[in-house]
């Protein structure tokens, strides 16, 4: 028996040994037209065995560049693409830019930000009434979805006032936000009637199988009693 340890290393796995070796077999060909058609044969059968590649974007030159790889770019066939090479392969992308943005105030988010400067650079006094109206709604629903409760007019007010350096001021009531908060009162009442439920089973029927004992007792003593009064009745006649 011979052990994968004891093979040659799998340039890519999830390919299996099998189209491994069938690329190995074709580099010993001789014959460049033969060798081409068997190149073939191999990248349709390496479709089969990974159908999700057809999901991706230009699989089949997906299947080329593989069938290069596994062959450790030494097969000589004539490619649809270009041929690859093991420097671009083996080539790292480039690190995308991690956005660096210094945010005092993180939590009301970057497109808040944006809202109030632009509401501040504005010259237009209704234009920036309405951008301030839209985000003292955006804060109070923020606020009611956190924390539960309905929130007072002076903590927006002051609040809008620190972010946008005294540029913006709130009037408060033009802006009403509630919490309905009826969905979590249903949802405890709910489950204090399932708790007092279970209780009440408990206490009637026992915990695990008492209830179905204290019954059984239950239906020998009325059989018991009911036999009694039967065998009573016989003895009165004779």
């Amino acid at each position: 028996m011979q052990y994968n340890t004891s093979r040659n290393k799998l340039i890519m796995p999830e390919y299996g040994r099998h189209i491994q070796k069938m690329v190995d077999y074709i580099l010993t060909i001789e014959d460049p037209e033969k060798r081409q058609k068997n190149a073939q044969s191999i990248i349709e059968l390496m479709g089969i065995l990974n159908p999700h590649l057809k999901n991706v974007e230009d699989f089949r030159h997906k299947l080329w560049d593989h069938i290069f790889r596994i062959s450790d770019f030494e097969l000589k066939i004539d490619s649809p693409y270009p041929v690859p090479t093991r420097e671009e392969m083996a080539k790292r992308p480039e690190p995308l830019p991690y956005p660096k943005r210094n945010r005092k105030n993180k939590h009301i988010g970057h497109n808040i930000t944006q809202i109030i400067d632009r509401a501040i650079q504005t010259d237009d006094e209704e234009k920036r009434k309405g951008f301030t109206q839209s985000v003292a709604y955006y804060m109070k629903l923020s606020y009611a979805n956190w924390h539960k409760e309905q929130v007072q007019d002076d903590i927006i007010k002051e609040e809008l006032r620190v972010l946008s350096n005294g540029a913006l001021d709130y009037v408060p009531g033009d802006v009403k936000v509630r919490f309905n908060n009826s969905n979590f009162k249903k949802h405890a009442q709910s489950n204090s009637g399932n708790n007092n439920n279970n209780q009440n089973r408990n206490k009637n029927g026992g915990s695990g199988g008492g209830g179905n004992k204290n019954n059984r007792n239950s239906n020998s003593n009325s059989n018991n009693n009911s036999n009694s009064g039967h065998y009573s009745k016989n003895k009165k006649r004779n």
